[in-house]
């Protein structure tokens, strides 16, 4: 391993031999670098006001993706282009037109949110020529304003598409020296330190199973999503921290099903998901703004083991399995059994989640489900995944988990049983519905009461009900478009 941190700012080379695992590239910005464009709102990737883009390789390819600056850990960058909106004007000192198209069309007041909106943007801007309003509002999720209205920025991004211009922005010109660049960057891990505290990014997976055998009560840091916020909020010491966002992106499609490693990011699983999974695409889309889901990782919402993650619901409803690796040695167990209890999961130390495993469910009748304060960037009250299998008109299996009812993600098991054998009939899921109440003895907390939680969880079976049988009735508020 090098004795240092490198990553690309701007157009400059960073190196950094004496770092924390819980320095966070938004204080390196502000503090270090002096570059004050990249605001702090929240500390909680929340508001989107610390919105910086960060380029890396996926597979030999150099992707830009927003993120949230304040939960982006400076360990985490190693290998990465971090480009902040002080970059963005051109060498004659002219507006970027994403910057030119916020002024035109009235798109800031205050200007405190202003640098994380444009850098939003401009991430769509390069990623999708032609956006419609709703792509603009899907990339807009985890930017918040509390002045200006949305109308004006939503306007904005559609001028500056209708500007054009990115052939000739200095990300695409510059494309191939920055890849040559960031490829001689990740090479090789790093291992830095201040003081006692210290951060290590394993340059592969052989070597993380070999940092995590050394270290085996380290902080794993994926894409720094929660963990983040222990840092901002809780002032934890992370030390020693293991960096691993880099690490297991491989996706593969077979005979057996979809199998994907643990560090593949919400946004690199919806493509995978809208073609062999599209019942889970408004789902996914709905788990926090584009920064998060650009950062955080399916393996680390498993891994962190909350009791209202979203994944595991739905994936423990599709029968999901998990490759467990300590070492060289790999155990395979069903996702469910992971969950042992309110902060437990069956997870040896030194050991890391490595690889999902997502069996096809052709045939099977299918949906996830999230109840939260907000429909976006929110954390949810209830989630649930449903996979129902029905032949000759009857249910032959169902397979039913909740999140937000219990101490872990658990499956409905009396509802399960309530629904096995019966006809694929209204009657059958209200007698679903009436027998969820005695799965789960929910708590209350400000996302919701225990009896809001039961009568939530009772609904969804209704709603499964009525959107598998095709009927016209509503089961959702429709968005006019334009409106």
């Amino acid at each position: 391993m090098a004795g240092d941190i490198r990553f690309l700012l701007n157009g400059d080379e960073i190196r950094l031999a004496c770092a924390g695992p819980g320095d966070t590239l938004l204080d390196f910005l502000r503090l270090e670098r002096r570059l004050r464009g990249t605001k702090e709102g929240c500390a909680e990737g929340d508001c989107g006001a610390c919105t910086v883009l960060v380029g890396r390789l996926l597979n030999g390819t150099l992707i830009y993706e927003p993120i949230n600056a304040c939960i982006r850990l400076i360990a985490s960058c190693h290998g990465c282009h971090v480009v902040t909106v002080e970059h963005l004007a051109g060498r004659n000192g002219r507006l970027h037109p994403v910057q030119q198209a916020m002024v035109e069309q009235h798109g800031s007041q205050c200007g405190f949110c202003t640098p994380g909106f444009v850098m939003a943007l401009y991430g769509l801007w390069m990623g999708n020529p032609d956006p419609s309003v709703l792509d603009i509002e899907t990339a807009l999720q985890g930017n918040l304003c509390r002045c200006t209205g949305y109308e004006p920025i939503v306007q904005a991004a559609l001028a500056a598409a209708r500007a054009g211009g990115q052939a000739q922005d200095w990300l695409n010109v510059e494309r191939s020296t920055v890849t040559t660049h960031l490829t001689a960057l990740i090479g090789h891990g790093a291992d830095v330190s201040r003081g006692t505290e210290r951060a290590i990014v394993p340059a592969d997976v052989d070597a993380l199973a070999e940092a995590l055998l050394a270290h085996p009560k380290a902080v794993i840091v994926a894409g720094a999503t929660d963990v983040g916020l222990w840092i901002t909020k809780h002032l934890r010491d992370i030390s020693p921290g293991i960096f691993i966002g880099h690490l297991m992106k491989d996706i593969a499609v077979d005979a057996e099903g979809i199998r994907i490693g643990a560090g593949v990011t919400y946004s690199e699983f919806i493509p995978v998901a809208r073609r062999h999974l599209p019942e889970a695409e408004p789902y996914l889309l709905r788990i926090g703004g584009w920064q998060v889901r650009n950062a955080g990782t399916i393996g680390g919402n498993i891994a962190n083991g909350s009791p209202i993650g979203e994944m595991p619901p739905f994936l423990i409803a599709l029968g999901a399995r998990i490759v467990l690796r300590k070492g060289a040695d790999r155990r395979i167990i069903p996702l469910e059994d992971f969950f042992i209890a309110y902060g437990k999961q069956d997870r040896q130390p030194g050991e890391f989640v490595e690889t999902i495993l997502i069996p096809h469910h052709e045939g099977v009748r299918v949906a996830a489900y999230k109840v939260s304060k907000r429909a976006h960037a929110d954390i949810s009250a209830v989630s649930a995944g449903f996979a129902v299998r029905e032949r000759d008109s009857h249910i032959e299996e169902a397979r039913i988990a909740f999140g937000g009812m219990a101490g872990t993600p658990h499956r409905a098991s009396a509802a399960e049983a309530a629904l096995v054998g019966q006809p694929f009939a209204r009657e059958s899921f209200e007698a679903a519905a009436q027998a969820v109440q005695d799965d789960f003895a929910p708590l209350s907390d400000w996302r919701g009461s225990s009896d809001y939680r039961r009568v939530v969880a009772a609904n969804l079976f209704r709603r499964f009900w009525l959107e598998q049988s095709g009927t016209t009735e509503p089961v959702r508020i429709a968005r006019a478009v334009g409106a």
